[in-house]
C-alpha cells in the first residue's frame, strides 16, 4: 500500500504513550516499524508523520497505550491570551462540527494555573469557531497541557486505551494488559520465532500476544478508534491499511496452563476470538506438573501472584520455589522471564536471573521483570525424578 507523502506543513508530532520505565521498549518497536524521528522521553516516545502514520501507529504498535497527535502549540501568559490564540487554531482541519468533543486541561509551572478556567476557554474557542458541541461524555478528547507558559494542544486519536484490542471478552483476576504483555515479551528477547510457555496464564494474554506477533497480526485489526470521526480521516486509505497484512501461520506453538479451570476456559475463548486458536494450547494443571513441550527451546514467561497484587507474600514462597525447581529440572536451554514486585519472591525461585532487573510502573505499582539466559541442562538425577518438586 502506498500513500502520498506528507509535506512538511502536514507533518504532526505524535506522542506514543506508555508506562514509565517502558519507554525503551516502545522506542525499539517504533523504530522497527519505521516511524520517523523516534525519540524516547518520559512517559512515551515522540515520532513524526502525517495522518496515515497516526492511523498506522494505532493499528500496528503493540506497546503504546494511546496515540496523541499534537496539532497546535503557542505561548499563553494569561487567560485572555489563551482564548485569543486558541481561536486561531484550525480546528476544522481535524475536528468535525457535527461530532461532540470534550476538553481536558492541565497546568504546571505557568501563570495560567487554573485548569478548569483553561478548559472553559478552549471549549468556548472550539464551540464558537467550529460549532462542535461540547460534552463531558464525548468520545473525542482534546488534551491541553500548559507547562511553563507553553500551551500544547493534542488530540487523543485512540479513544479507548490500546490495550483493548477488541477481541478479548473474558478476563481473570489481576489481568495482564495486552500492551504490557507485548513489551515484556520484547524485553525478554521474544521476536516471534520461538515457542512460548506461560505456566500461570490467567486469561491467556502472554500466550495469545506471542501467537499474534508470530502470525504478524495487527493488534488493532478488530477495533475502532477515535480518529475515525475526525475531519482528516480517509476511510478508503484506512481500509487498505487494515487489509495489508494477512496472518502468516506460525510454525511453532504457544502453551499456557493454570491450575484454575475457569482461567483455562477464559484463555481458550479469548484465543478463539483472537483468531489464534489453531496455534495455542491451554491445559489445566499445577506448576509442578508443567511438561516441557516437544521441539526446540524458547521462552517461559510468567506473571505469578505477588503480595502487593494478590495477598500475603509469605504464603507465596512455596509457589515460587515450585516454579523454579520445575523449570530447572525440565527446561534446560529455555530462557525465563518472571514479573513480580517482590525481589525476595524472585530469589525464591533459585533461577539464575540477571543481576539488574528492568523496573517499571504498572497500575501505580513498582514492578520488575527478572530474566535469565538459557537455563543449564539438568543433571541426570534431576530429569529422572520429580519427587523433589513440591506441589504448588
Amino acid at each position: 500500500m502506498t500513500t502520498t507523502a506528507p509535506t512538511p506543513a502536514d507533518l504532526l508530532e505524535l506522542f506514543l504513550v506508555t508506562a514509565p520505565g517502558l519507554e525503551p521498549a516502545l522506542l525499539a518497536e517504533a523504530q522497527a516499524k519505521g516511524f520517523a524521528d523516534a525519540v524516547a522521553i518520559r512517559g512515551g516516545v515522540t515520532v513524526t508523520g502525517g495522518w496515515p502514520e497516526v492511523w498506522r501507529a494505532n493499528l500496528e504498535l503493540r506497546g503504546a497505550t494511546r496515540v496523541l497527535a499534537r496539532i497546535a502549540s503557542f505561548r499563553a501568559l494569561h487567560l485572555a491570551q489563551l482564548d485569543k490564540r486558541a481561536r486561531r487554531v484550525a480546528w476544522g482541519d481535524t475536528l468535525r462540527a457535527d461530532v461532540p468533543v470534550r476538553v481536558e486541561a492541565s497546568c504546571k509551572a505557568s501563570r495560567i494555573y487554573h485548569a478548569g478556567a483553561a478548559t472553559q476557554r478552549i471549549e468556548r474557542a472550539i464551540a464558537e469557531t467550529l460549532g462542535a458541541p461540547i460534552s463531558a461524555e464525548a468520545d473525542i478528547c482534546v488534551k491541553v497541557r500548559i507547562d511553563d507558559d507553553l500551551c500544547t494542544i493534542s488530540l487523543d486519536t485512540s479513544g479507548e486505551s490500546l490495550h483493548k484490542r477488541g477481541h478479548k471478552d473474558a478476563v481473570h483476576k489481576a489481568p495482564m494488559r495486552e500492551t504490557l504483555a507485548a513489551q515484556l515479551l520484547r524485553l525478554s528477547g521474544y521476536d516471534g520465532r520461538e515457542p512460548v510457555v506461560d505456566p500461570m496464564c490467567g486469561s491467556g494474554t502472554f500466550v495469545i500476544e506471542a501467537a499474534e506477533i508470530a502470525a504478524g497480526l495487527h493488534p488493532g485489526r478488530t477495533r475502532s478508534f477515535a480518529f475515525e470521526r475526525f475531519a482528516s480521516f480517509d476511510p478508503a486509505v484506512w481500509e487498505r491499511m487494515r487489509a495489508a497484512a494477512p496472518a502468516i501461520p506460525p510454525t511453532q506453538r504457544f502453551y499456557g496452563s493454570d491450575r484454575d479451570g475457569g482461567a483455562i476456559a477464559m484463555s481458550r475463548a479469548n484465543a478463539e476470538k483472537s483468531g489464534v486458536a489453531d496455534w495455542v494450547q491451554f491445559d489445566q494443571h499445577a506448576v509442578s506438573d508443567l511438561p516441557r513441550p516437544d521441539g526446540p527451546p524458547g521462552l517461559v514467561i510468567v506473571n505469578p501472584p505477588y503480595g502487593a497484587r494478590i495477598g500475603d507474600p509469605k504464603a507465596l514462597f512455596p509457589l515460587y520455589q515450585a516454579l523454579g525447581r520445575t523449570l530447572l529440572a525440565r527446561f534446560g536451554g529455555w530462557r525465563v522471564a518472571v514479573v513480580t514486585s517482590d525481589a525476595a519472591l524472585a530469589r525464591a525461585t533459585g533461577l539464575p536471573f540477571a543481576p539488574t532487573p528492568l523496573s517499571f510502573t504498572n497500575g501505580g505499582l513498582r514492578v520488575a521483570l527478572h530474566t535469565t539466559g538459557a537455563l543449564p541442562e539438568p543433571v541426570a538425577s534431576d530429569t529422572s525424578e520429580n519427587a523433589d518438586i513440591p506441589a504448588d
